[in-house]
């Protein structure tokens, strides 16, 4: 299996299944010398970790990251930087019924037909419980970030029809963590969490949108032809379990405006050259021009529910099922230090290139 590692400079490669003895990665390009907060890493594991509300997964496991090499005396080597995650709460015995079975909108099919073989324990390769080494790649690359002065705050904005419509410079992003939707808004957080609940009570799930707004970028960071800024962010964020969907800017509301209207004209403020208005998400030819990045990541609904549903088993019979174990409602709230980890990585990678020139 390919397409296991992101970056050029600073990079991520993840090894590990669902419901193997561990998942784990490897992080190259690291500069040397960064002094490693443990605790902090450790914090953004919890904030991504199963069974943090009745709204996700019961399944309890501790994310305890464990570190092997490129750390010495708490600072970075320079050397690659190995860590594991062990899997403590596994229960294989809630996926046995489905050795046979292809899930809709899963990726059982996919899996048995390209590689022979699939591992039917809660997903295998495929499971959102790979997110977990994504997140501790992206608390480095945030580490690296602070010496930088770029911020990342992600947070939901949109759970089935409950959405956020306020620009994000009225948000205080402290609030994001209060709420356990991960909303900055208290009156929508409430209305996506009951909204949730009977959601829930339904046996189903729904889907939601992740925004983030990246601060402090300078200008420059991106490669103008096939490494441009946003379209790396589009990897990264669509390489994510469950996301279909990423718009950065005005986004898809673009192809409805005059040019007249989208432009973003050049002004000067206390010295610098700024943007009027920020149609462009602080991005313009594939290079961070300094202003606000922001963009937007939609996610399908889970797909495993407890209603029944149609499919097929490997021998093509039809069969009717539903879906047993320990899921999610709605993916989004878990995902937001995914996002905000994977947006790390690349700002990360596209920072050291910048530097390098």
């Amino acid at each position: 299996m390919a397409g296991n590692t992101i970056g050029k400079l600073f990079c991520l490669t993840t090894f590990g299944e669902s419901h193997g003895e561990a998942t784990g990665g490897v992080i190259d390009g690291c500069p040397a010398g960064l002094k490693i907060n443990m605790d902090f890493i450790q914090n953004e594991l919890e904030r991504r970790k199963p069974g943090q509300s009745f709204l996700t997964t019961e399944r309890k496991e501790t994310d305890k990251v464990e570190f092997l090499s490129g750390i010495f005396n708490g600072k970075t080597t320079g050397t690659p930087i190995g860590f594991i995650i062990k899997n403590i709460n596994k229960k294989t015995e809630d996926y046995e019924f489905l050795k046979d079975v292809y899930r809709p909108s899963h990726a059982d099919y996919t899996y048995k037909k390209k590689y022979g073989i699939r591992d039917y324990r809660g997903g295998g390769r495929a499971s959102a419980r790979e997110t977990a080494t994504r997140v501790v790649g992206g608390a480095v690359a945030k580490i690296f970030l602070k010496n930088t002065g770029i911020k990342i705050f992600a947070y939901v904005s949109k759970i089935g029809n409950i959405e956020l419509e306020k620009n994000y410079k009225v948000f205080d992003f402290e609030q994001i963590e209060k709420s356990i939707v991960r909303c900055p808004d208290k009156e929508i957080s409430e209305k996506m969490i009951n909204l949730l609940k009977n959601v829930k009570d339904e046996g189903d799930s729904i889907g939601g949108i992740i925004s983030c707004v990246v601060q402090g970028v300078p200008v420059g960071l991106g490669e103008p032809v096939f490494d441009k800024l946003q379209a790396n962010l589009a990897k990264a964020m669509l390489s994510i379990n469950a996301a279909k969907g990423f718009e950065y800017g005005t986004g898809f509301k673009s192809s409805g405006l005059k040019g007249s209207e989208h432009n973003d004209s050049f002004i000067i403020e206390d010295g610098e050259i700024i943007t009027k208005t920020n149609n462009s998400g602080g991005i313009q030819g594939g290079i961070s021009n300094g202003q606000d990045i922001y963009f937007n990541v939609a996610f399908k609904p889970v797909p495993t529910i407890k209603k029944q549903q149609q499919t097929i088993d490997k021998k093509g019979k039809e069969v009717i099922f539903s879906g047993k174990g320990r899921h999610d409602t709605c993916i989004a709230p878990r995902a937001v230090p995914v996002v905000e980890a994977m947006a790390a990585i690349v700002f990360a990678d596209h920072f050291l290139r910048f530097k390098s020139y």
